[in-house]
């Protein structure tokens, strides 16, 4: 406790926007400890405690606007990103926009207390068209109750506090080992991961020179991201098809014919297309001969091939606040 407040006491105000600054961008940095903190050196007299509570709301606020703006900017990237580690993208992004769409405005005001999305809500009121004034005070609600709530908790009980981080030096080694087990596991986890897909049937790739020009001689270049149809600006390979990579097996499916076939995504390793390659092989046999473009629309643009609009019967209509 000593240490962190020696630290608070001689840079407290720089720390603390920083920290909190941070956090509202998601990153994982200790706010939360951090206000507790501040609230019982203000509780000591350290340092003064309306400068602290109105720098820890103005920095989050400032990141909290920052993350509303890339959203405002960058359409559906952020919620795209943040939903990549979904079983299924598509299906996330729309049900996340739905949910904040009919519970977006109490939801800024309490969403700080929720991991995870205390970092998805700012840009997803930007990307829906949220009006900024409307944000900034909705926003400027639920900062000042998280940031009143930590900071006035170590405020009120600063002695119990003291007590509980005392032996913070001490446990330092056990947690440095339980992040080095957790780093383990994760590598481990990527290992299997690629053992598994050695394992798989392999698929063939081919060179976005190749692709195009199969493309001139009747091959058909199916696009199956699993998102990139929300965004209003969202581009494909000329010529392409879509095919919903999380729908081969509904009936409603128009999945290709015969001849050659080429698929393409955006995600590492061509993961989505190497999966959709097998399951259309699997049920169309060996009458289409399938291929995945290597490096997928980023190979493909980087080459200077031509590319399209989505045209907008494809793209998915999600909710704007209005």
């Amino acid at each position: 406790m000593e240490t962190w407040t020696s630290a608070i006491a001689q840079h407290g105000y720089v720390i603390l926007s920083a920290l909190v600054f941070l956090d509202a961008l998601g990153l994982p940095v200790p706010a939360a400890l951090a206000l507790l903190v501040a609230g019982a050196v203000a509780a000591r007299g350290v340092l003064q405690l309306q400068y602290l509570l109105g720098a820890a709301v103005l920095a989050m606020l400032a990141g909290d606007t920052l993350m509303f703006l890339l959203g405002r900017y960058t359409g559906w990237w952020l919620l795209g990103a943040l939903c990549r580690i979904s079983l299924n993208p598509e299906s996330c992004i729309l049900r996340s926009a739905d949910s904040f769409y009919r519970r977006g405005r109490q939801l800024l005001v309490f969403a700080k207390f929720v991991p995870g999305i205390n970092t998805m809500a700012p840009p997803l009121a930007g990307s829906m068209n949220m009006r900024l004034a409307q944000f900034l005070v909705l926003d400027l609600a639920g900062t000042a109750l998280y940031v009143g709530s930590f900071f006035g908790i170590g405020f009120l009980f600063s002695d119990a506090l003291g007590v509980v981080l005392h032996g913070y030096q001490a446990t330092e080694r056990i947690l440095g080992w339980i992040v080095i087990a957790l780093i383990t596991g994760y590598l481990l986890f990527q290992l299997w991961l690629w053992v598994k897909e050695r394992a798989l049937p392999s698929v063939r790739l081919a060179d976005p020179a190749e692709a195009a020009r199969e493309l001139q001689c009747g091959a058909a270049i199916y696009d199956v991201r699993s998102h990139g149809y929300f965004d209003a600006k969202a581009t494909r390979i000329r010529g392409s098809r879509r095919l919903d990579p999380n729908a081969l097996h509904q009936s409603d499916t128009k999945l290709p014919g015969e001849g050659a076939v080429y698929l393409y995504c955006t995600c590492a390793r061509q993961a989505t297309s190497a999966r959709v390659a097998r399951e259309l092989q699997a049920t169309l046999g060996p009458g289409v001969r399938i291929a995945v473009i290597r490096g997928g629309l980023r190979a493909w643009t980087r080459a200077g091939l031509p590319l399209e609009a989505v045209p907008p019967a494809d793209m998915a209509v999600l909710p704007l606040f209005r």
